[in-house]
């Protein structure tokens, strides 16, 4: 019988079981655990070890997450800088001085994550997903990190090198299977070649190998390089040139990889994708004076972009006066930075070094308070807001795979029978 199977004749016998019984029994246990809300059962995963194993069994985390739904919380804002990615003509070289990875830290967890000094051993920014993060440093060292644990796992390297290239970081977790993971490198080459291939290399965390596979797209295509792309359900989506998004499925057996026209076509300061709530691709451009959010829907078994919300900065700003006038942002520049982790109604938009957030239907803006650096040039840097679910167990440690262990993490998994 399932864990949620048994809840209610399990919930029956309790009253009839000493206390000893049931906190000996892993099915009464499970039952009971099932019913905590997020922000406890982070906290029992300390109780002892028998506790970790239940909360942390694959089986468990799906019901739970299926059950109560838990939100993401925001740790920061990672800073990515793709100035000295790959081979550059001018030779430059990152200062000593200057971090490979700052973070913006806005919550506790990220000031833990600053003072511990691992991001300084990580590399660069690439991809993050329900908190794991990926880093690394072309094309020879590629990481994946675990807030959760402080554990990093080092990726075998590559076999194939891409000149430039495009990287996303799939996750994959099931009730039987457990936790997995894909890494997808793709090359990016200029527009001129006008090719219909696409040169992939995957990594699978199920087979612990690089495999190289080649895309086939109906239309000549060229990824715009060192973009950061989206992951949703499994599909990549990633900026191309020419004002479009390239779009590969990775759980088809099918090498094909798709294009799509973006709403808007012209060169706009800022573009970012997201995902709505309902699990849709979201895309947002904004100038010096407005701001679109739209979503690409299927109607009619044909992929279309249906407009969310247009938004006046100017307009904005007088409706929340007061924000204005203590951020002095009347005489500088507005510009979308973010969208939420799986929300529609608010975005993240920077006006000089300040960040806020916008509420699309109170139509309030609210100052985002962080912590870190200020001194980096904006306008070279993408800043993405770094989120993990809050949820407990860590998948890297459920794997036990192996990996680099630091103090923090032996101090977070310290709990006895």
């Amino acid at each position: 019988m399932s864990c949620s199977g048994r809840l209610k004749t399990s919930l029956g016998m309790t009253s009839a079981l000493s206390a000893h019984e049931v906190l000996n029994s892993n099915d009464t246990m499970c039952e009971i655990l099932l019913l905590l809300p997020p922000e406890t059962i982070y906290k029992l995963i300390l109780v002892s070890k028998r506790w970790l194993q239940i909360i942390a069994s694959p089986y468990f985390r799906h019901t739970y997450l299926a059950k109560w739904n838990p939100s993401f919380e925001l740790i920061g804002f990672l800073v990515c800088s793709s100035t000295y990615l790959g081979r550059r003509v001018d030779g430059a070289r990152r200062p000593r001085a200057e971090p490979s990875l700052p973070l913006l830290s806005t919550s506790s967890t990220g000031d833990e994550i600053e003072s511990s000094g691992i991001l300084k051993k990580l590399g660069y920014y690439i991809d993050s997903s329900d908190g794991l993060l990926l880093c690394g440093r072309h094309p020879k060292a590629y990481y994946l990190w675990d807030p959760s644990t402080q554990k990093q796992q080092q990726l075998p390297r590559p076999r194939v090198h891409f000149e430039e290239l495009c990287m996303s970081l799939i996750t994959e977790d099931c009730p039987d299977k457990g936790f997995s993971y894909k890494v997808i490198r793709a090359e990016s080459v200029g527009f001129t070649a006008q090719s219909t291939k696409l040169k992939v290399e995957t990594f699978s965390s199920k087979t612990s190998t690089w495999s190289y596979s080649e895309l086939t797209c109906p239309e000549p295509i060229s990824l715009s390089p060192w973009t950061l792309g989206r992951v949703i359900k499994g599909v990549v989506y990633w900026h191309a040139r020419g004002g479009k998004v390239a779009m590969y499925d990775s759980n088809s057996e099918e090498k094909r990889v798709d294009m799509i026209k973006l709403p808007k076509t012209y060169d706009y300061d800022e573009q970012v994708l997201g995902e709505t709530i309902d699990g849709c691709l979201q895309y947002g451009w904004s100038n010096k004076s407005v701001m679109e959010v739209w979503k690409l829907e299927k109607v009619n078994d044909v992929l279309q972009w249906n407009i969310l919300f247009k938004l006046n900065f100017k307009v904005m700003w007088k409706m929340n006066s007061v924000e204005a006038t203590r951020y002095s942002v009347r005489t500088k520049e507005t510009q979308l930075l973010a969208f939420l982790n799986q929300k529609s109604d608010s975005v993240y938009i920077r006006c000089d070094t300040h960040i806020f957030i916008y509420d699309t239907e109170t139509k309030r803006v609210e100052v985002v308070q962080y912590q870190g650096r200020k001194s980096f040039v904006w306008d070279y840097c993408k800043v993405v807001p770094y989120f993990r679910r809050t949820w407990p167990c860590s998948p890297l440690f459920e794997n036990n795979v192996m990996m680099i262990d630091t103090p923090q993490c032996n101090a977070s998994s310290a709990g006895s029978n």
